[in-house]
């Protein structure tokens, strides 16, 4: 029952988690020699390596891709981007994953586009991952000098180990949480999946 535990040992038992995943530790070590600024590995590459782990799955079964986020708002360019995206394709040539390389301070350039909603810029990758459909996805992972792991993890580790998926309704729409929640339960039935809230309803005047 690791979700139960103190945040100190809870911490030190996903680093013991995520080590497990030996793709994941590649692409830690890939991603830190291209030194990006304010990177993390994030989402589903490690919560779903916690629930393959919790639930005695292959650490990276059920792992459709890597993500890396990073943020560099002084060139916002489409080019810029994908000179860095080039760069990580040739560190990660050996690997049998995809590995997806975005920066974070583009975002709000292409989001309304594809999810029909507005984004306002990010201000950090740290806020970038704070926006994620689902609290469960709100975690980041980098390895920092001498081989020292950063988490970001805003909401906590405990629903990750307790394989509750929770809404994030501060950006993404509730279609986005419902398909992929519906997606990851049909790989891990073992998960709880709570409901979008329900908007407020109007609140009626009392009649005199």
């Amino acid at each position: 029952m690791i979700g139960h535990l103190p945040l100190d040992e809870q911490l030190a038992a996903l680093k013991s988690v995520l080590s497990r995943n030996e793709m994941l530790l590649e692409v830690l070590s890939g991603t830190a020699s291209l030194a990006l600024p304010g990177w993390y590995v994030t989402a589903g590459c490690l919560f779903q390596t916690v629930w393959n782990v919790v639930t005695d799955r292959p650490p990276t079964s059920g792992i459709k891709d890597y993500d890396v986020f990073y943020f560099d708002d002084g060139d916002l360019s489409w080019e810029a981007e994908d000179a860095v995206i080039t760069a990580g394709k040739e560190v990660f040539a050996d690997l049998p994953v995809e590995v997806e390389i975005r920066n974070e301070a583009r975002v709000h350039l292409w989001y309304e586009q594809k999810f029909g909603v507005a984004c306002p810029p990010h201000r950090s990758t740290e806020s970038a991952i704070d926006c994620f459909a689902a609290t469960t996805c709100c975690l980041g992972v980098r390895l920092e000098t001498g081989g020292r792991w950063r988490v970001y993890a805003p909401h906590g580790l405990s629903d990750v180990f307790n394989l509750v998926v929770r809404p994030n309704p501060v950006l993404a729409p509730r279609e986005v949480y419902e398909t992929k929640s519906d997606r990851w339960r049909q790989q891990w039935p073992e998960l709880t999946v709570l409901d979008w809230p329900s908007a407020p309803s109007p609140s009626r005047k009392s009649s005199s």
